[in-house]
């Protein structure tokens, strides 16, 4: 839990359960803030950082960073992730709305809620359907561009505080959307607790949060950094879900970045298969247990060093790299392996509230994707890998060209 004013604290006990036996199995050192960008190479003022090492709960088979950092830190007002820059993510949340709408026969009696509604990429779906919303998001800039396209946005943390606020006022939801969000919560009861409160008897939770399973299969480890507090299992998010009165009752698995589930909770227990299968395919596969995790410090050290020495090469013989995408995952990526200026010329990103700013850490500019065509590197890193298909298709000139991109997980390779 967090302390009130301090920077940060470290966990001694699990964010989920509260149980001791929490087993540290990467550590990944001490890293910058992802999302903190500076405005210059130096901007006169030190980057904080904070230690990044991940455990496994044995009580409740949660995984889970053992250092908070409070969240008002994390999501200032200078938070730069925008959602609808990325269209594969606006076709991923405009079919998601299309679905529960006619899933849940939604219409203008209805309510949908978002938590961590960002710039309104998802609710504006409903919005133009004439459903009524409401989104719910603590960063000043993403929630003010959703109010400026119709979204009413509440700046504020969800909380179980939150929830009671609201359903005094008679506000209770047909359709509560939490997508990436419930990874990134301090209070992770607490949020799930203000679901349960929020959510009609009726209605639904629909979830998307990272899949541990191919985190740690693909070796995602640059998916770790200070604002991803936890990596789920089934497993963990049943017995999380059932602690407040929820079941999980259907999941979906998702592609999207690198992996993800999507999780169907509701206030009435009818458990379907995709669940208890899931269920069951982790406990044969150990998910539920440390010593699956137990081999991925060293898998990460491995390609870390392949990834270094595969950029170091091309390097020393004259090539010209730089980026794409300046993501969360990618300042983990180039602080943990140790890619700088040195290696990196610039990191181009298609979010204006991005450019001209510098990674964290290594301090690479920041360009905007037409960089690509002025420079014409050799080579492009893509950073933000999540979105290969699309950045290939985005940058079909830039290929044209002859040029190449390096893709870093799960093995360093060149396409």
């Amino acid at each position: 839990m967090m302390i009130a004013g301090a920077a940060s604290v470290t966990e001694q006990f699990c964010r989920s359960c509260g149980g001791s036996h929490i087993d540290t199995f990467l550590k990944l050192g001490t890293t910058p803030l992802a999302d903190r960008l500076p405005s210059s190479i130096d901007d006169g003022e030190e980057e904080p950082v904070f230690p990044l090492s991940v455990a496994f709960c044995g009580d409740c088979s949660l995984v889970q960073i053992t250092e908070t950092v409070n969240p008002r830190i994390l999501f200032a007002d200078a938070y730069p992730y925008y959602s609808s820059f990325s269209q594969a993510l606006l076709r991923h949340s405009r079919d998601n709305a299309r679905d529960l709408i006619e899933r849940r026969k939604l219409d203008a009696s209805s309510f949908v809620v978002e938590l961590a509604s960002n710039d309104g990429y998802l609710l504006k779906n409903y919005v133009e359907a004439g459903i009524p919303v409401l989104g719910i998001d603590p960063a000043e800039g993403p929630a003010a561009a959703a109010e400026k396209i119709g979204v009413p946005t509440r700046l504020a943390f969800f909380s179980r505080e939150l929830a009671e606020k609201l359903r005094e006022q008679g506000k209770r939801a047909d359709v509560i959307h939490a997508n990436n969000v419930l990874a990134h919560v301090a209070d992770t009861n607490g949020f799930v607790a203000g679901i349960a409160r929020l959510l009609k008897d009726d209605g639904v939770a629909v979830i998307e949060a990272p899949y541990v399973e191919p985190m740690i299969d693909h070796c995602e480890f640059d998916t770790i950094y200070h604002e991803h507090l936890c990596y789920f299992s089934v497993t963990a998010l049943d017995k999380l879900f059932r602690r407040h009165g929820l079941y999980l009752n259907e999941i979906k698995h998702l592609s999207i970045h690198g992996g993800s589930l999507r999780l169907y909770v509701e206030m009435r227990e009818h458990v379907g298969a995709s669940v208890t299968n899931q269920i069951a395919h982790e406990r044969a596969r150990g998910i539920d247990a440390i010593d699956y995790y137990l081999d991925f410090s060293a898998t990460v050290d491995r390609l870390k060093v392949e990834l270094s020495t595969l950029l170091h090469r091309l390097k020393a013989s004259g090539a010209s790299i730089a980026a794409y995408g300046a993501a969360a995952k990618g300042a983990t990526l180039i602080n943990t392996v140790g890619i700088g200026r040195d290696v990196i010329d610039f990191v181009v990103d298609r979010n204006i509230h991005k450019q001209g700013k510098h990674m964290p850490g290594q301090k690479i500019p920041i360009r905007s994707t037409e960089a690509l065509l002025e420079a014409q590197p050799d080579y492009v890193l893509v950073l933000a890998w999540n979105f290969l298909d699309e950045i290939i298709e985005q940058q079909a000139e830039y290929r044209a060209r002859g040029g190449k991109f390096i893709v870093p997980v799960p093995n360093p390779r060149i396409v």
